[in-house]
């Protein structure tokens, strides 16, 4: 089949062609979706996206009229995907359900450390030579009350590591994870865990009922010295009141692998022209404050499995088949 690949890193793209060359016409491009480069897809049945790709009623009806049937997205998000439009098109679409949930969980305790003992602001002294310890203090995890929002696959992973450094844990989940109750995990409610804990790090998908679950009421209930850790998806955040309240003095750290507004800015070099999202400059100008660029999920491991489930995805689509990935069924007649 020929398949045409949006979005693919260059680390990414020796994996992507091993993978599929053999059985397949691979072409791979930087570029992500949108309307101006979806006429590229033409003559190509299957499409394979990227999160950060845009996937409207629009760009899917330019895919629908080009000649393109899957959309084999390599992530496990899809809400940049319109699933309704799709389905009117015709357009089968199927994800990446579940990869490496360790890869995730430990760049959000990156996050966490590196924010807690001012990694950043260290490394950028002593490239300069300054060796002072001037505002580097920190605290120990060990004994913290770590509260985990999302207790699934990639908060249980969360969970088990903060154990390890022996902390409290509290969790909120619309379920219990008996995993993470034998950790010695109590679960209360949200506004009891804001109030309550140290260290809070994110692990729900983005839907209706959690977005913005962090805002500004709930900022409001967080200790002041508190860390907040987003590795999920960056709607989750109220970035403008997170914004705030840095401004207020509160919050001693913040680690962030995704943003709310991160399509056309993360994956991009916009180091010579700079960025226009006022919102996005004014956070990294806070020294407590540790951005990444959505690489949460970018191991080996996972990123190998994210491959081997598309060209699974792909496969059965070929086939007939549909499996546990498929968000859109191939239409019958």
């Amino acid at each position: 089949m020929k398949i045409l690949a949006y979005g693919v890193q260059s680390d990414e793209k020796p994996l992507l062609h091993a993978a599929f060359d053999a059985g397949h016409q691979l072409r791979s491009l930087s570029v992500f979706l949108n309307q101006d480069t979806a006429p590229l897809a033409a003559a190509y049945p299957a499409v394979s996206t990227s999160v950060n790709c845009e996937l409207d009623a629009e760009v899917l009806a330019l895919l629908a009229a080009g000649g393109t049937e899957l959309i084999a997205q390599r992530s496990t998000g899809f809400n940049n995907i319109d699933l309704a439009a799709a389905a009117e098109l015709g357009l089968t679409v199927a994800r990446v359900s579940h990869y490496s949930p360790y890869a995730v969980a430990e760049h959000a305790w990156a996050l966490a450390l590196a924010v807690n003992r001012r990694l950043t602001r260290a490394a950028t002294r002593s490239r300069e030579f300054d060796f002072r310890l001037d505002g580097l203090l920190g605290r120990d995890i060990h004994g913290m009350t770590v509260g985990v929002i999302g207790t699934g696959k990639i908060g249980e992973c969360f969970a088990r590591i903060a154990h390890g450094f022996g902390t409290r844990l509290l969790g909120w989940d619309i379920a219990e994870n008996p995993a993470c109750l034998d950790l010695g995990m109590t679960y209360v409610e949200r506004a009891e865990l804001l109030a309550r804990s140290d260290l809070i790090s994110l692990h729900v998908p983005l839907l209706p009922d959690t977005h913005h679950v962090i805002d500004g009421a709930a900022l409001a209930l967080m200790k002041d010295d508190a860390i907040l850790i987003n590795s999920s998806r960056g709607g989750l955040v109220d970035t403008a009141a997170l914004v705030e309240t840095l401004r207020h003095g509160r919050l001693s750290g913040v680690g962030l692998d995704v943003y709310e507004e991160e399509t056309g800015i993360f994956f991009y070099d916009r180091s010579l022209e700079g960025i226009n999202d006022d919102t996005l400059a004014r956070l990294v100008t806070f020294p407590q404050v540790l951005v990444t660029s959505h690489q949460a999920y970018f191991t080996h491991t996972a990123v190998g499995q994210i491959i081997d489930a598309t060209v699974r995805n792909i496969e059965d689509f070929e086939a007939g088949r549909h499996n546990e990935n498929t968000l859109v069924p191939k239409a019958t007649d």
